[in-house]
């Protein structure tokens, strides 16, 4: 059996679940594009090709074995996209929850079923059907559960509002012990640079006490200041708006002094050192051109 333990973002990585980039498919069509970022280089004839996608996830792939953590991967699904295993589930303490996720991409958490089936059954949850919630909105922080919403009026219009307020709901009801902070966040059709598809496109924690952050990806300026006031300013790295386009707060934490980060960041990448973080820097720019980046690759089932 498993034991699932998930506390926070950063605490030593023992087990994870990597997506995959084997036969990921063609280049989708207009009409099947999920964000504005994907969209934007279908149009411009620079979507990213599987044989590169596969080279990338296997130098992350290496990077997690040094570290002697345990990878799981998802059985193939012919000719299609399973590199975000983030969307799918995520593990609250010692409880694997099933994402309500778009209709079409239900298949791939039939590919990870293999894995699942090996928790506890009375610690597999799956949410009732109107409750909206992905992985990418959800983030631990030891007593916090931070989770990204959208809590426009508009919300049905946008493919990119992931989470909705009964998501919210549920995980309070689910984990009442625990401080269950949202954040709406901004959302585009249209702007990629204008588009916080998830909570870990404008914010992440790394280390003990620190955090990325880019402030104009929330809605509320209230929101911005809770995590501000939690963390201090000193703690935080703020990103630019660019930055935040390329992905630079969804790096991803083996532990807490290593983080895996995209070898382009140079500004971030120069931050973490001088702060004394361990920086495994690798090709990652292709795969970002999905709107997302390495934590969104990932399923973290236990840390120490």
């Amino acid at each position: 059996m498993l034991e699932l333990n998930i506390n926070n973002e950063t605490s030593r990585l023992k087990a994870v679940v990597l997506g995959s980039a084997f036969s990921s498919g063609p280049t989708p069509k207009i009409e099947e594009a999920y964000d504005p970022k994907s969209l934007e280089h279908i149009l411009a004839g620079t979507y990213p090709v599987e044989v590169d996608m596969v080279s990338e996830m296997k130098t992350f792939e290496e990077v997690l074995k040094k570290y002697n953590v345990t990878i799981l991967r998802p059985q193939n699904i012919y000719n299609y996209n399973q590199i975000f295993t983030r969307d799918i589930g995520f593990v609250i303490g010692d409880v694997f929850v099933k994402s309500n996720i778009l209709p079409d991409r239900e298949r791939e958490l039939g590919a990870i079923q293999f894995i699942i089936d090996q928790v506890s059954p009375n610690k597999v949850v799956r949410p009732p059907e109107e409750v909206h919630i992905e992985g990418g909105d959800v983030m631990l922080w030891n007593e916090h559960i931070f989770i990204g919403t959208y809590k426009g009026s508009d919300y049905k219009e946008y493919i990119t509002a992931r989470t909705n307020k009964e998501g919210v709901d549920y995980i309070k009801s689910l984990f009442p012990d625990k401080i269950v902070k949202e954040f709406d966040l901004v959302k585009s059709k249209i702007e990629a640079r204008d588009n916080a598809l998830h909570l870990d496109c404008c914010f992440q924690p790394v280390g003990r006490d620190k955090g990325i952050i880019y402030k104009n990806g929330f809605r509320e300026e209230a929101d911005y200041f809770y995590l501000v006031n939690l963390f201090g300013e000193e703690n935080l790295f703020h990103i630019t708006r660019d930055e935040m386009y390329n992905m630079n707060s969804n790096v991803f934490s083996i532990d807490s002094n290593v983080v895996v980060s995209e070898r382009n960041f140079t500004r971030l990448n120069n931050w973490l050192r001088i702060n004394g973080f361990i920086v495994e820097e690798i090709p990652y720019a292709e795969i970002a051109k999905q709107e997302g980046l390495l934590r969104c690759s990932t399923l973290p089932l236990i840390r120490e």
